[in-house]
């Protein structure tokens, strides 16, 4: 009896001994797993910062190059002002050349500015996968529509094109059996 008395008390010590152990393992592992965790959250924070920065650069050399557009725009605008009111001064005839090439550089400006309002700016910096899927189905969307049109001018001006032949075949057949051949031509063609 004392035999099996002695047995089982190191049979308890050995199981408490090892119950201790695995205690200590599952600390260290809540210990782990909490460092982990902090560890992971430094990092999301660390990530989100460095994406703050990058866009507020972004922004900021956005803004710089609009700015220095700008500037750049209005410098040309004053030394043109300048050199065509040095021009009208001592060469009026100069100045009229100066200002008719002028008109087309605005008929230049204005198929500028149109091109630019119709060009959309894409935006997709800050979209996700859904967003950006409906920001590619507007654009193909878009797209249909312009070439759409585009194809029904070409083939409304192909109509006309022959049309207008039509037209001066009937005009040019009905010139040949007219009497006095050569008076009222259409079209400016004299013989």
């Amino acid at each position: 009896m004392e035999k099996d008395l002695l047995e089982l008390q190191t049979l308890i010590d050995v199981h408490f001994e090892q119950r201790k152990k695995e205690e200590e393992e599952l600390i260290a592992l809540k210990d782990r797993i909490e460092s982990r965790r902090a560890e992971r959250a430094e990092q999301q924070r660390v990530r989100a910062e460095k994406e703050r920065d990058r866009q507020t650069r972004i922004a900021e050399e956005r803004q710089r190059k609009e700015d220095e557009e700008a500037k750049k725009r209005a410098d040309d605008e004053a030394k043109k002002k300048k050199v065509l009111s040095n021009m009208g001064a001592h060469f009026g005839g100069f100045l009229a050349k100066v200002q008719r090439r002028g008109k087309r550089q605005t008929a230049r400006e204005i198929k500028k500015k149109t091109l630019s309002e119709r060009r959309k700016p894409l935006a997709i910096e800050n979209l996700r996968e859904e967003g950006l899927r409906e920001k590619a189905k507007e654009m193909w969307e878009w797209i249909y529509q312009l070439e759409s049109e585009k194809f029904d001018l070409t083939e409304k001006m192909k109509r006309q094109k022959y049309e207008i032949n039509v037209l001066l075949n009937r005009i040019q057949h009905a010139q040949k059996f007219k009497k006095g051949h050569g008076k009222g031509k259409v079209g400016g063609r004299w013989k």
